[in-house]
């Protein structure tokens, strides 16, 4: 059975749904806040993580009252801003008290925003205490899904992509075996159009800039390469076990169709909304249930076209690597992931050009000896060997 075939009510939601927000200082999490905010009869934050954004954590964790937060960045652990957090609050320590929190009692649903690789041992570790796993972190299930998905339950794993999220509406209730093909929807980055040659000149301040949503710098990155969308394909096949070559990305510029799912019989089912992530991180909170929107409604009959068009993989060459690792699979898809973490890093900080990202990422993938996933151990070796080639290409390229 799929994470979406059984739509039975999950009967043992504790109500407040007591919630861990790893990653709250960031994009995902402080919207995550929000919707904990409009809704505290139904959501309790009982935990709270951040990497180094302490006042974020003391601030966040004053106004919930929270008992236990952790800081990924063991360095900053004892620094004495912490001394502000709420009486009794206990402090937890670098990656393993970031785990820490998803084995806490106390703790009924894990909302893992973490940022990049680091978030897959969270996932795992709420996976294994059977917590549920509101997942925004997709390199979690492109590195580790072989790993991750024999875990989860139906109804225990709802992800927070606006995309995955919708796709998961599309095919509540639905079988699996007469999925045609997914439609997964992109808005195509702030470079949509632009040729190779283009793209040469972009700067890290023209590409952190996205034309629909707010986003980490990460993420806007990856968005304005398309490597996110690559990213999202090998999700999509994760998550909803279907073949890499059945998830079919769809340029659509107004970002109002977040994806939508093809069946056998010819029919296709989209989910639409506004460009707001707390819609999608809301629905993974209360479901089986629906809340109020958090966003301003959208008045369709306002809306004057719908445009759809097809990537192009020739000048954004960063989704077809990623493509190419998820058909490739094994420890493919992690080894890409680490090369593309570290080389969208290397361009953020001005160090090489836009388009030695995937130049980068595709010398990596060359010297990457694939082998079928074991262990969470075995994954952190492939991506500590993927980033030091990445930090090699990119010494060469700066040289």
């Amino acid at each position: 059975m799929t994470i979406f075939e059984d739509t039975a009510p999950q009967g043992d939601r504790h109500r407040p749904l007591r919630v861990a927000i790893l990653g709250c200082s960031g994009s995902i999490g402080t919207q995550a806040l929000d919707v904990c905010r409009q809704h505290p009869d139904e959501l309790d934050v009982v935990a709270l993580s951040v990497n180094s954004s302490l006042g974020a954590l003391v601030k966040a964790a004053r106004e919930f009252d929270v008992k236990q937060v952790a800081v990924a960045e063991s360095a900053r652990a004892a620094d004495p801003v912490l001394d502000d957090l709420p009486k009794g609050c206990q402090v937890h320590k670098g990656e393993r008290g970031v785990t820490e929190l998803c084995r806490l009692p106390e703790v009924d649903c894990v909302l893992d925003a973490v940022v990049g690789e680091e978030g897959i041992w969270a996932a795992y570790t709420a996976l294994e205490e059977d917590k549920i796993l509101a997942c925004a972190n997709k390199e979690a299930f492109v590195s580790g899904g072989d790993l991750l998905m024999p875990m989860a339950k139906p109804g225990r794993l709802l992800p927070i992509d606006s995309e995955h999220a919708a796709i998961y509406q599309c095919l509540t209730g639905q079988r699996s075996n007469e999925i045609y093909r997914i439609w997964l929807t992109c808005s195509g980055g702030p470079f949509y159009g632009w040729t190779r040659e283009e793209l040469e000149t972009v700067t890290p301040r023209m590409a952190l800039s996205h034309p629909t949503w707010h986003m980490g710098p990460k993420i806007s990155i990856d968005s304005a390469t398309l490597m996110n969308k690559g990213l999202e394909v090998i999700e999509a096949h994760h998550l909803f076990q279907v073949g890499i070559d059945d998830v079919y990305v769809l340029i659509h510029r107004q970002s109002k169709i977040h994806s939508m799912v093809e069946f056998c019989d010819g029919s296709t089912m989209a989910q639409l909304g506004a460009s707001d992530m707390r819609i999608p991180i809301q629905y993974a909170l209360s479901y089986p249930d629906r809340w109020d929107t958090p966003a301003d409604r959208i008045d369709y009959r306002r809306m004057h076209e719908f445009t759809f068009a097809k990537p192009d993989l020739k000048t954004f060459r960063c989704f077809d690597l990623a493509l190419t690792a998820g058909r490739t699979g094994g420890t493919m898809p992690c080894a890409m992931n680490a090369a593309n973490e570290v080389a969208n890093l290397a361009f953020r900080r001005g160090r090489i050009g836009f388009c030695d990202i995937d130049r980068t990422i595709e010398r990596v993938m060359e010297q990457t000896e694939v082998e079928p996933v074991q262990s969470l151990e075995q994954l952190a070796d492939v991506d500590a060997r993927a980033r030091e080639r990445a930090g090699k290409v990119i010494d060469g390229i700066q040289r």
